[in-house]
């Protein structure tokens, strides 16, 4: 296979929709700003961020059957609506947090479900189109698409905050969920026939199998630790005077990316298994770092550390669960994959909040860490029943 086989024309539209969608998503790191502004605390900026990705995780194997049943390219273009129209529905928000909580909370959890749909889709589309002796360089490749986008995202809404407010940022983050639409819809459908097999074989029965289920654990520590960087690094960073926090997620985004694409064929060929502990260990000491960092510059290098981790850990997860797998479930193993990262970033959301709520912000950013590392004696127990 060449190089050029990689990027047909239905790579780079999904890869455009991705970032776009992904861009969207992003800007919404900044929430917290909004919900500190509307009198929430720590532990608020925790359960709302939070439930946004429980309901993403909660909606997973409804996602990920129908994906399955009805195709990629519908389940993105469902999700690809509610990203867009969501946004909009926070301009009709008014008060203090405590007079408009549940109905913040019910608009966060239909947004959710939309992200899941598109994410979800997006990753099984890819994953039917790539060649499969190139699955972790292509799903790496097509997750840069993603990277820029938590790069631009945050950035964009920075900007629009700064211009005109919080109605000049929800209008930015529908419009770059808008161009996310727009950009799939020339595609094809990527799966003709679930056929007998993926009818017989249930979200949870694909769950139960070693392989999902390792994937799965270490997605949840994952996701865990990946709350920190997503939900607290602005409230850091204004607790500590630090300019730019977007600085942060360009250079965890940056990283990422050179990562991939000067190792992209690296998991392809030593196997993903022997990649990850090192991922591993990059992205806790990234997020580890954060608690020590009192500038721009130092929580930029942080964000470069933690990226380069993000950048190896991501595909390699993905590509060990989806390897070798028919295309009649790789919605669900993609839902189980993606799902298990957004139960981890809940978690992590609602108890990160806590502790930094009750311990301080250090404190949460190295619990954050230490989440990640707790993956190594997973590996290790997972290996040694397999060949016990």
């Amino acid at each position: 296979m060449s190089q050029q086989s990689l990027y047909t024309r239905s790579f780079c539209a999904m890869a455009l929709a991705n970032f776009a969608t992904t861009a969207s998503f992003g800007a919404f790191f900044l929430f917290p700003i909004f919900i500190a502004h509307r009198g929430g605390s720590r532990a608020d900026i925790g359960i709302i961020m939070g439930v946004f990705t429980l309901a993403a995780t909660l909606c997973r194997p409804w996602v990920a059957e129908l994906i399955d049943r009805i195709g990629r390219r519908r389940s993105y273009t469902l999700g690809s609506l509610l990203m867009v129209v969501m946004p909009f529905s926070y301009l009709l928000l008014a008060g203090p947090l405590t007079a408009l909580s549940l109905p913040l909370l019910g608009l966060r959890i239909v947004h959710g479900v939309g992200l899941a749909l598109c994410f979800t889709a997006a990753f099984t589309y890819v994953a039917d189109i790539v060649p499969t002796e190139r699955l972790n360089e292509g799903i790496g490749l097509f997750g840069i698409s993603g990277l820029i986008g938590l790069a631009v995202g945050p950035a964009v809404a920075e900007m629009a905050l700064a211009l005109r407010g919080f109605t000049a940022f929800f209008l930015a983050a529908a419009g770059l969920a808008f161009i996310g639409l727009l950009a799939h819809l020339p595609l094809r459908e990527t799966l003709s026939d679930g056929g007998e097999q993926g009818a017989r074989l249930s979200f949870y029965r694909v769950l139960r199998r070693r392989k999902i289920l390792l994937v799965g654990i270490l997605a949840v520590l994952f996701g865990f630790g990946q709350a920190g960087a997503g939900s607290f690094v602005a409230p850091l960073a204004e607790e500590r005077h630090i300019h730019l926090v977007s600085m942060f997620f360009l250079a965890y985004s940056l990283a990422a990316i050179v990562v991939r694409l000067a190792g992209g064929r690296l998991a392809d060929r030593v196997g993903e298994r022997r990649i990850i502990p090192y991922a591993l260990v990059i992205t806790g000491g990234g997020l580890l770092s954060v608690a020590l960092a009192h500038g721009t510059w130092p929580l930029a290098c942080a964000g470069a550390v933690a990226g380069t981790g993000h950048g190896l850990l991501f595909p390699a997860l993905n590509s060990l669960a989806v390897r070798d797998e028919p295309a009649a479930i790789r919605g669900k193993i993609t839902g189980i994959y993606t799902g298990a990262l957004d139960g981890g970033n809940f978690a992590g959301s609602v108890v990160l909040g806590f502790i930094g709520q009750w311990a301080g912000l250090p404190a949460l950013f190295l619990a954050a860490g230490l989440a990640l590392l707790l993956g190594l004696p997973v590996l290790a127990w997972e290996r040694s029943s397999r060949t016990g």
